[in-house]
């Protein structure tokens, strides 16, 4: 995998396209174990996203996520804005400089982001959160060998069902304790769609 700048427009621009076109659904997903607003929040945020980086000239990745991080920040309500602009800014962060990344580089940028997931969200994996899905694509990308598009694809999905049979003992959904299981979060749900959609940008780019 390869992501230069135009390749992480490209893939945040698909995110956009996906959460806006599973808005309802996420919104749905969080009824039962949360407030009820996340798919409404997420496309608000990712819409803002896309109309702070369209056709703006960046020099690297970094300057880019950082962007992206600071829109998330700003934009997106609820718990979720500080946390999907943690994930981002810790991209961001440890990718400084750089033109054009590589798995490798990506692994070890997911791996900050996790970290920075856990320290602002005071949660760890198994406690139902996006960290769920977040954590098990870092695995994923730090095998180094035999990572492919539609490896990210099967990953995300794995993580995303087994969301479903965790209790949450964090955020919002966690007042709703035995009763959140059999739901999958909204917050992992949303960050597949990402996911998905950097999966798609890989297997659509020849030099992948």
């Amino acid at each position: 995998m390869q992501l230069d700048v135009k390749k992480t427009i490209e893939w945040l621009q698909l995110a956009n396209t996906k959460i806006q076109e599973k808005k309802d659904y996420l919104t749905s997903l969080d009824q039962p174990i949360g407030d009820g607003d996340h798919g409404i929040n997420m496309a608000r945020g990712f819409k803002e996203v896309e109309a702070k980086i369209s056709g703006k000239d960046y020099k690297d990745i970094s300057e880019l996520l950082k962007d992206v991080a600071m829109t998330l920040m700003a934009k997106v309500g609820g718990a979720s804005g500080p946390l999907f602009g943690t994930a981002f800014l810790k991209l961001s962060t440890s990718i400084k400089g750089e033109a054009t990344i590589d798995a490798k580089q990506f692994a070890s940028a997911l791996d900050a982001a996790v970290t920075g997931l856990k320290q602002r969200g005071k949660a760890e994996e198994g406690e139902k959160t996006m960290i769920d899905m977040w954590a098990p694509i870092t695995k994923l990308f730090q095998q180094e060998e035999g990572i492919t598009a539609d490896k990210v694809v099967d990953t995300a999905k794995m993580a995303l069902e087994k969301t479903k049979e965790m209790k949450a003992t964090k955020g919002r959904a966690a007042y709703f304790k035995e009763k959140s299981v059999g739901h999958q979060d909204p917050g992992a749900a949303s960050s597949y769609y990402i996911f998905e959609a950097l999966a798609e940008i890989w297997k659509g780019d020849s030099k992948a």
